[in-house]
Protein backbone atom coordinates (compact mmCIF):
# COMPACT_ATOMS: atom_id res chain seq x y z
CA UNK A 1 0.00 0.00 0.00
CA UNK A 2 1.71 3.90 -1.27
CA UNK A 3 0.82 6.09 1.25
CA UNK A 4 1.21 10.22 0.29
CA UNK A 5 0.95 12.91 2.75
CA UNK A 6 0.38 15.79 0.85
CA UNK A 7 -0.11 19.28 3.31
CA UNK A 8 -1.48 23.05 2.34
CA UNK A 9 1.00 26.08 3.03
CA UNK A 10 -0.75 26.57 6.11
CA UNK A 11 0.16 23.61 7.93
CA UNK A 12 4.01 22.37 8.53
CA UNK A 13 4.25 19.19 6.98
CA UNK A 14 7.56 18.33 7.74
CA UNK A 15 9.45 14.96 7.21
CA UNK A 16 8.28 14.08 11.06
CA UNK A 17 4.74 14.81 10.25
CA UNK A 18 4.65 12.95 7.10
CA UNK A 19 6.34 9.45 8.77
CA UNK A 20 4.04 9.38 11.85
CA UNK A 21 1.29 9.86 9.67
CA UNK A 22 2.18 7.15 7.35
CA UNK A 23 3.32 4.85 10.32
CA UNK A 24 -0.11 5.39 12.02
CA UNK A 25 -1.99 4.82 8.13
CA UNK A 26 0.32 1.56 7.68
CA UNK A 27 -0.21 0.13 11.30
CA UNK A 28 -4.13 0.90 11.49
CA UNK A 29 -4.92 -0.25 7.97
CA UNK A 30 -2.27 -2.72 7.32
CA UNK A 31 -5.49 -5.81 7.57
CA UNK A 32 -6.62 -3.93 3.90
CA UNK A 33 -3.32 -4.52 2.11
CA UNK A 34 -5.40 -7.19 -0.21
CA UNK A 35 -7.81 -4.29 -1.34
CA UNK A 36 -6.14 -1.21 -0.58
CA UNK A 37 -3.48 -0.10 -3.19
CA UNK A 38 -3.09 3.92 -2.53
CA UNK A 39 -3.68 6.10 0.52
CA UNK A 40 -4.07 9.61 0.11
CA UNK A 41 -3.93 12.64 3.20
CA UNK A 42 -4.73 15.65 2.68
CA UNK A 43 -4.28 18.53 5.51
CA UNK A 44 -5.62 21.78 5.48
CA UNK A 45 -6.12 24.75 7.36
CA UNK A 46 -9.18 26.24 6.18
CA UNK A 47 -8.89 29.53 7.03
CA UNK A 48 -4.85 30.66 7.00
CA UNK A 49 -3.58 32.56 10.15
CA UNK A 50 -7.22 33.18 11.84
CA UNK A 51 -7.37 30.70 14.86
CA UNK A 52 -11.13 29.33 14.85
CA UNK A 53 -12.86 26.23 15.97
CA UNK A 54 -12.03 23.19 13.96
CA UNK A 55 -10.60 24.92 10.95
CA UNK A 56 -7.97 22.34 10.23
CA UNK A 57 -9.32 19.33 7.99
CA UNK A 58 -8.07 16.24 7.11
CA UNK A 59 -9.59 14.29 3.89
CA UNK A 60 -8.20 10.55 3.44
CA UNK A 61 -9.05 8.86 0.54
CA UNK A 62 -8.26 5.12 -0.28
CA UNK A 63 -8.12 3.67 -3.64
CA UNK A 64 -9.82 -0.13 -3.77
CA UNK A 65 -8.68 -2.24 -6.57
CA UNK A 66 -11.64 -2.43 -8.70
CA UNK A 67 -13.73 0.34 -6.88
CA UNK A 68 -14.37 3.47 -7.23
CA UNK A 69 -11.90 5.91 -4.40
CA UNK A 70 -13.61 6.33 -1.24
CA UNK A 71 -12.75 9.63 0.40
CA UNK A 72 -13.67 11.06 4.42
CA UNK A 73 -13.33 14.37 5.59
CA UNK A 74 -12.81 15.39 9.19
CA UNK A 75 -12.31 18.83 11.01
CA UNK A 76 -10.97 20.04 14.31
CA UNK A 77 -9.08 22.20 16.09
CA UNK A 78 -5.46 20.51 15.14
CA UNK A 79 -4.16 18.36 12.04
CA UNK A 80 -3.46 15.75 14.35
CA UNK A 81 -6.65 15.37 15.57
CA UNK A 82 -8.49 15.97 12.25
CA UNK A 83 -6.09 12.94 11.21
CA UNK A 84 -7.32 10.89 13.87
CA UNK A 85 -10.73 11.43 13.15
CA UNK A 86 -10.52 10.46 9.23
CA UNK A 87 -8.65 7.67 10.33
CA UNK A 88 -11.36 6.08 12.32
CA UNK A 89 -13.57 6.98 9.51
CA UNK A 90 -12.11 5.36 6.42
CA UNK A 91 -11.44 2.24 8.57
CA UNK A 92 -15.11 1.86 9.47
CA UNK A 93 -16.15 2.70 5.07
CA UNK A 94 -13.60 0.30 4.55
CA UNK A 95 -14.31 -2.26 7.00
CA UNK A 96 -17.95 -2.28 5.28
CA UNK A 97 -15.97 -1.91 1.66
CA UNK A 98 -14.42 -5.88 2.77
CA UNK A 99 -17.38 -7.38 3.97
CA UNK A 100 -19.24 -6.64 1.09
CA UNK A 101 -16.28 -7.72 -1.30
CA UNK A 102 -16.37 -10.93 0.99
CA UNK A 103 -19.98 -11.23 0.34
CA UNK A 104 -19.59 -11.69 -3.27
Amino acid sequence: MLVQIHTDKNIEGGSRFAEFFSNEIKNELARFDEIVTRIEVHVSDENGNKSTPNDKKCVIEAKVEKKQPIAVTATADSPEKAFFEALEKIQRVLDTTLDKIKEH
